[in-house]
């Protein structure tokens, strides 16, 4: 009904412009701009709910609820009843919890103290009447739960699905009623109206008139069972929604519930990573700047490092993730614990290959490997026209073991020594994928500590480099924008390839004042796959782009733009730790986006 409702809006201005109605239009515009059921767009209703909340305007929601229960909830039959007031009680839980989250005890005493007279009788409220009283309520058994960001994304995408079908099921008096029992007459006119009025205007309104009733009439779904599971559940269902790819209807796997942003860097990001529990993420930008910060429940910076040598890598330990590994432009790594804020120890690697491109963490947590590079005649930034056109430079890959801060031995690279750009684990730490700036993939027995395979993958640079969810595969992004799939048991063998935009290979460009431009070599992730493997996150110039993994002759298949960047992206990341997914996408003005998405199981 939405899509319905903003078209017939644009259909009308079309017409008073064509008419010459402009104080018609602006009023048109005016009453749009303050309609509260936001042409029944339901992330518009759930946006102002939340703005609401945001601004502690308690009076507000309260009118806004009521006019969405007058206009809407009061139509549906006596069975959904309990439904609409478990969603209330969730609304106004989650407006008090935003005040204690916020620090306001003002708004927490103002709230009990204004809804006294409606929600003491009420026995699910009996409890929350002591919340202003107690210390730290996020450690209480009762109310714990309710701080978490689970129930807050469960709740928000309940309420999301409910007023979903809620529309698509319901009849809600629109212009479409009248116009339906005049669509016959119209007919017989049509001749005469397109006389006075152009063509495409009158038949597409017909034509919308006609596919909106069809659909509202054809869809017969249930409300009830799209609702259970609400916060107060253990469960949760989802609407499923439908996009269109390449004029087929295909099934959207993913729902972002929410995008929020961490600004406190002030240069382009390098890096950017969730730790393994999912708490915590570490982020490295162009100035050497290392942030340490969590975001459940609020964003929060836990800590700030700053080195007096340039930092160029980093990566989280596995055992235990507190630790964080950091490599330097001077040949050294440090090992900082993240809780006490200091370092731990300063590794120096090698006093010839100063540049500590890459970093992995065993899964063990006993060992790491770190890629130590020549000095490059530029840095990770550039003007343009200084991009990357040397031969590949020298380079070592080592083994470092993390209790005895020692080197274990140092890997044959053949051909070699090259720059080894980027490095990653299997699940269990047995084996482990390089790229390299010769454009080698080598695959290691870490059992064995020797080369099991090497091929040629990309003409020029690799870039990222990934093991695919079975472990069969590697996937790799190279200079020549591609995004390969390789089969690891048949001594690099392509099973897929996939052209990429620059957008989402690099180098990454930003424009900026009097002609400047500002040019940054691929230095972090590229990509991340999803839980189970089936989707793949990449770099855009706008955000993060999601795409389904299909067969080399389908291509690459786009089923979410998650944007809100301005500037390019230049690395990512995909955490599933939690039950809701988090992606991370950062972008060379130094903005991270942090985007919760809840998976559609099938």
């Amino acid at each position: 009904m939405a899509s319905a409702v903003e078209r017939t809006d644009d259909l009308v201005r079309e017409y008073l412009i064509y008419r010459g109605f402009t104080s018609t239009l602006k009023l048109l515009d005016s009453e749009i701009k303050t309609d509260k059921e936001k042409g029944f767009r339901v992330d518009k209703i759930i946006d102002q709910l939340q703005q609401l909340i945001q601004s502690y305007d308690l009076t507000g929601l309260k009118e806004y609820w009521a006019y969405l229960d007058r206009r809407l909830f009061s139509r549906l039959e006596d069975v959904y009843r309990p439904t609409v007031n478990k969603l209330r009680t969730s609304l106004y839980r989650f407006y008090v919890i935003h005040t204690v989250q916020m620090k306001n005890p003002e708004k927490t005493q103002e709230f009990f103290q204004k809804q006294a007279l409606e929600l003491q009788t009420q026995p699910e409220w009996r409890d929350w009447f002591a919340l202003p009283f107690i210390p730290a309520p996020e450690q209480n058994p009762t109310f714990s739960p309710y701080f978490s960001r689970q129930w807050a994304d469960t709740f928000l995408v309940s309420l999301h699905n409910f007023l979903s079908v809620l529309f698509q099921c319901m009849h809600i008096q629109t212009p479409f009623d009248n116009e339906v029992q005049r669509v016959t007459s119209v007919q017989e006119e049509s001749e005469q109206l397109r006389q006075q009025v152009r063509p495409s205007l009158f038949w597409s309104l017909v034509s919308l008139v006609r596919n909106a009733c069809y659909s509202e009439k054809k869809n017969d779904s249930d409300p009830d069972t799209q609702t259970e599971g609400l916060p107060d559940q253990t469960d949760s269902t989802n609407q499923t929604r439908v996009c269109e790819v390449g004029g087929a209807s295909v099934e959207q796997p993913f729902i972002k519930l929410s995008q929020e942003e961490y600004i406190e860097h002030h240069s382009s990001i390098m890096h950017c990573r969730v730790d393994c529990s999912g708490r915590r993420v570490a982020s490295l930008d162009v100035d050497g700047v290392v942030k340490v910060w969590a975001f459940n429940p609020i964003m929060q910076t836990k800590a700030t490092i700053m080195s007096k040598s340039p930092l160029l890598s980093l990566e989280w330990a596995a055992k235990p993730d507190r630790l964080l590994l950091l490599g330097s432009g001077v040949g050294t790594v440090k090992l900082y614990d993240t809780d006490a804020k200091k370092n731990l120890y300063e590794m120096t690697i090698d006093n010839i290959h100063l540049r500590i491109l890459s970093l992995a963490c065993s899964p063990s947590g006993t060992s790491f490997v770190c890629s130590a590079a020549a000095p490059a005649a530029q840095s990770g930034v550039v003007t343009e026209g200084e991009a990357r056109v040397s031969p590949p430079v020298s380079g070592q890959l080592l083994l470092w073991d993390t209790k005895t801060v020692k080197q274990q031995l140092q890997f044959a690279l053949d051909p070699g020594p090259v720059a080894i750009n980027c490095t990653a684990f299997n699940h269990n730490g047995n084996l482990l994928v390089t790229g390299a700036a010769d454009g080698m993939i080598r695959l290691f027995d870490m059992q064995r500590y020797e080369s099991a395979l090497s091929w040629k993958a990309h003409d020029g640079e690799v870039y990222s480099v990934e093991f695919s969810y079975d472990e069969n595969t590697v996937f790799s992004i190279g200079e020549d924008g591609k995004f390969v799939q390789w089969n690891i048991h048949r001594s690099g063998v392509k099973e897929s390839e996939y052209l990429l935009s620059q957008d989402a290979v690099g180098p990454f460009v930003l424009s900026g004042y009097s002609g400047y431009k500002q040019v940054q070599v691929p230095r972090g992730r590229l990509f991340a796959f999803d839980s189970e493997g089936k989707h793949v996150l990449t770099c855009s110039s706008n955000g993060g782009n999601i795409y389904r993994l299909n067969k080399a002759d389908v291509g690459l298949e786009s089923v979410l733009c998650l944007g809100g960047h301005k500037a390019p992206v230049v690395t990512v990341d995909w955490c599933s730790a939690m039950d809701c997914g988090i992606c991370l996408t950062a972008s060379m003005d130094g903005k991270i986006k942090l985007s919760t998405l809840l998976a559609q199981k099938p």
